[in-house]
């Protein structure tokens, strides 16, 4: 049992989980119990209607073409499929998708990879996504497994970014590095590592400005940051975290692209997800991009940024 077990508990986030998944699994069920009405086998017009429901659940065209292929080989394998049966085999199919798709070990019960110190995350993201509060989170869940954390306010073109993640610092009791609105977000970014390197800590977190209306200016911008955080630890940052609100859907799919041909992104995080039917663009976007997802939002509490576990996932979607 690790250190984040023992904190909140692995019951705990299952059930955090399952609550926080119950409009997607409740809408997602009543349009498959609706495909396979009055039907005894698994025909193509239960497929049809099964595809409808996946793609309404924003798992996408792509992974969902993915998922009927699969399910017509194994009705053309077993020739006769009890539809009692389609249950079973699309937990199976979505299964293999979320197990096809990277994984990255790191941050299991919140423990930071060995290696270096301290463990340097940039977090990029849309304004509105929950990119700020998700920093706060992250603080506070570092700082119960026992991890010294300092927060960056490199957002430097909206005050409320910044007075945001102040309250969460103050909350979360870990030191923050600010600077006037305004102020260039390299500056506070490298202040931010230098402090970081000086005090020791495990993790800087380090925000940055929510835009994408000219992707060329984002990466620059980040890339401006990463070159002067470089010269203090060459091999940061250690992650790049993109933060995607789950409840926009399909849209959520569209920013991850602009963003991943914008700069190198390495992790992602996808936040409430407890608000919305549309969690099946997780499946989407694990299924898409080659990128691992490392945390998810289910919840309000700090608690409810849970670190992703597929098998739990799955386990969260589909117990009715």
């Amino acid at each position: 049992m690790g250190l984040f077990d023992k904190l909140f508990g692995k019951k705990q986030q299952q059930e955090s989980l399952e609550q926080g998944l119950q409009k997607t699994r409740e809408g997602f069920f009543s349009k498959i119990t609706k495909a396979i009405a009055g039907k005894s086998t698994v025909d193509t017009e239960v497929l049809d209607n099964l595809e409808d429901a996946l793609v309404s659940a924003d798992v996408g065209i792509e992974t969902t073409v993915k998922i009927i292929e699969q399910i017509e080989k194994r009705v053309a394998k077993d020739k006769y499929l009890n539809t009692a049966d389609l249950n079973k085999i699309l937990k199976e199919e979505v299964q293999n998708i979320l197990v096809s798709a990277p994984q990255d070990t790191n941050y299991e019960d919140y423990e930071l990879p060995a290696g270096h110190k301290p463990h340097v995350i940039l977090v990029v993201g849309v304004n509105g996504v929950g990119k700020t509060t998700t920093i706060g989170k992250l603080a506070h869940n570092f700082s119960k497994a026992g991890k010294s954390v300092l927060l960056g306010a490199a957002d430097t073109f909206r005050a409320a970014a910044v007075d945001q993640l102040t309250i969460w610092s103050e909350r979360t009791g870990v030191d923050i590095v600010k600077k006037e609105m305004g102020s260039d977000p390299a500056s506070v970014a490298f202040d931010t590592v230098k402090s970081g390197v000086a005090k020791n800590v495990d993790v800087i977190i380090i925000d940055t400005a929510g835009r994408l209306h000219n992707k060329i200016h984002l990466m620059d911008e980040l890339s401006k940051i990463k070159k002067v955080i470089q010269k203090v630890i060459p091999a940061a940052p250690h992650e790049v975290m993109l933060v995607l609100d789950g409840s926009t859907g399909q849209n959520a799919l569209e920013q991850a692209k602009h963003f991943t041909a914008a700069t190198d992104v390495t992790a992602l995080t996808i936040t409430k997800l407890d608000g919305t039917a549309k969690g099946g663009v997780v499946l989407a976007i694990a299924s898409q991009f080659k990128i691992p997802v490392k945390f998810i939002g289910v919840g309000e509490k700090a608690e409810d940024l849970l670190v992703f576990d597929k098998q739990l996932f799955v386990d969260g979607l589909f117990n009715v």
